[in-house]
């Protein structure tokens, strides 16, 4: 520490006393001290965040499950009213831009707010909103089971109003495109027949009402769809097809490909031989989903599957893989699983979520499954390759060097399952959140508080599983989002930023905390720390002050969320 350092740390009793009593007014958090305040749902008054900020929280957490207060259905509401008052206030299109980004950056920890709030869009009465969300729908739904539930909420949103044609052609648009991409026809036939229904819907019931008319210059779309709408054997023996057969260019073409593969896939349904099973696999590249399930018994039949299969598929399967006793130490396998859980650009590209990463660590550790039926014995290494895969699924940012009191929120309400996941909870999701930031800066302290205050000696090289341990240990007390400041007058600690991980339903403490932050500016000499209130709920509330220009607010689990940090502790915005 420097001589200035030292200084500045050396203020006498006089300085720091009397606590709260340097506010402009002392107010329990159970009265208002802004007249734009309002109670939360514990009776304690809080600040509203603004709709922006709301439905960023719904579109990165969602309301699955709901909170400790609130259920899962009031709670979509609250949030739907919120999309609706952006849209009917003319920033409809900002909303669709919102979801796109949240979507294409993988921001939000789950699809499903993302596709609600693009379905809200989509039938709205605004023209631009509308016409702006059906042009994003191919960079958002990404696979067949995104547009099953997309077109779920439309015809809840929209019930009986039918499929218009603006709906009609996007939804064609949509199959198209995926036709279009790398790998054609046979790309789009291994997710037609990889997803083949969900939610209610099926691909012949959407290939019906969209009117879909593929190009002349795509026959093996035309295949697909009066394959999937008439079965393959019509498909097969049509005069369209049969001519396309004639032409010289057919044995290099999509179609063939396309056919092969499809052929590929109804061979792979009637399979009873591993080793013939694992040649289709290997030479057609097919995935879980079309080996019979008594093949999926088999030890080589996932080597095999475990050659080409996607990252995502990888991670929900790594039980099952251990079961098998597939993940062995010193294995082919266990390698290629840890390369795949630590290479940065594979989560990206794979579009790999944080509360994925979570999720799977915390339920790999267990050894069995959620209903406890198949078990295994973990495997070390792979373990730690997905504590690894967390923090690197974050967007990397340079540490600040400023001084950072990390606050986790571990009071009762913390302690509900979050995102609808229930080996996680909000409490577990606030400490995994405050470690991302404990590994990129240099100079923090972690604390826990309720009603009260507890420092944790935590470093930055602390197992995550032990961190969790360590804030699940706390007892349950009421909220006082206020304990952070005024543990830091209390102690005569000197910090910059304080980042506070909650919920926000605050209403047990003396001091509001955006008072408590003021107190502590006055009392430390540090005129600009700076409040950060990392929201872990979608509901509309915070204790960051909108009008001071040093409190902000960001969302938990939203990759963005160090970066934003950063750039706000930096005075960058």
């Amino acid at each position: 520490m420097s001589d200035d350092e030292t200084k500045e740390m050396e203020l006498d009793d006089e300085e720091w006393r009397g606590i709260g009593e340097q506010g402009e007014e002392h107010k329990t958090q159970s009265e208002k001290i802004a007249p734009y305040q309002l109670m939360n749902n514990t009776g304690g008054y809080v600040y509203q965040t603004d709709y922006e900020t709301q439905m960023m929280r719904f579109l990165c957490i969602g309301t699955t499950g709901g909170t400790y207060y609130t259920g899962e259905a009031e709670l979509t509401r609250e949030n739907a009213k919120c999309i609706d008052r952006l849209i009917n206030s003319g920033r409809g299109t900002d909303v669709v831009k919102l979801v796109r980004e949240f979507s294409v950056e993988n921001r939000a920890c789950k699809q499903r707010p993302i596709l609600y709030t693009l379905a809200l869009c989509c039938r709205s009465n605004d023209p631009k909103t509308k016409d702006a969300g059906y042009k994003v729908l191919s960079d958002v739904c990404r696979i067949p089971t995104h547009l099953f539930e997309f077109i779920k909420y439309c015809e809840e949103e929209s019930a009986g109003t039918g499929w218009g044609r603006a709906h009609r052609r996007a939804i064609s648009t949509w199959y198209l495109n995926y036709g279009r991409k790398e790998g054609g026809g046979k790309f789009l036939a291994l997710h037609i027949t990889k997803y083949k229904n969900r939610f209610g819907w099926s691909h012949k019931d959407i290939f019906r009402l969209c009117h879909i008319k593929p190009e002349e210059e795509h026959p093996e779309i035309k295949y697909l769809i009066m394959a999937t709408t008439r079965g393959r054997k019509r498909a097969d023996e049509s005069i369209d097809m049969q001519r396309e057969k004639e032409k010289p260019e057919f044995n290099n073409s999509e179609l063939k490909k396309t056919m092969e593969f499809m052929d590929a896939v109804a061979e792979a349904e009637r399979c009873t031989d591993t080793e013939k099973m694992k040649r289709l696999i290997l030479m057609h590249n097919l995935t879980r989903e079309h080996v019979p399930t008594d093949l999926l018994k088999s030890k080589e039949i996932w080597k095999a599957l475990m050659k080409h299969m996607p990252m995502t598929a990888m991670i929900r399967n790594l039980g099952k893989m251990s079961h098998l006793e597939l993940l062995e130490s010193g294995s082919f396998e266990e390698e290629l699983t840890i390369q795949k859980l630590t290479n940065q650009e594979l989560l990206r590209r794979g579009k790999i979520h944080p509360f994925t990463l979570l999720v799977a660590l915390n339920q790999y550790k267990k050894g069995h499954g959620e209903l406890g039926k198949m078990k295994w014995k973990p495997n070390d290494k792979v373990a730690k390759s997905l504590e690894d895969a967390f923090y690197l699924s974050f967007k990397y940012v340079k540490p600040t060097g400023k001084r950072f009191c990390l606050a986790v929120d571990v009071s009762g309400s913390m302690n509900v399952p979050v995102m609808g996941t229930p080996t996680i909870s909000a409490r577990d999701a606030a400490a995994a959140m405050m470690m991302v930031t404990a590994r990129t800066e240099e100079n923090f302290e972690v604390v826990a508080f309720s009603g009260g205050l507890t420092p944790l000696n935590i470093k930055s090289t602390d197992k995550l599983d032990n961190v969790l341990d360590k804030c699940a240990s706390l007892p349950f007390c009421g909220t006082d989002c206020s304990r952070p400041m005024i543990y830091a007058m209390e102690r005569k600690k000197k910090f910059d930023v304080f980042v506070v991980y909650t919920d926000s339903e605050t209403y047990f403490g003396q001091t509001h905390p955006s008072q408590a932050l003021v107190n502590y500016r006055k009392m430390s000499g540090i005129s600009d720390a700076r409040l950060i209130v990392c929201g872990m709920a979608s509901n509309r509330f915070t204790i960051a002050d909108p009008n001071d220009p040093m409190m902000m607010d960001v969302v938990g689990f939203d990759t963005n969320a160090p970066q934003a940090i950063h750039e706000f502790v930096m005075g960058h915005i």
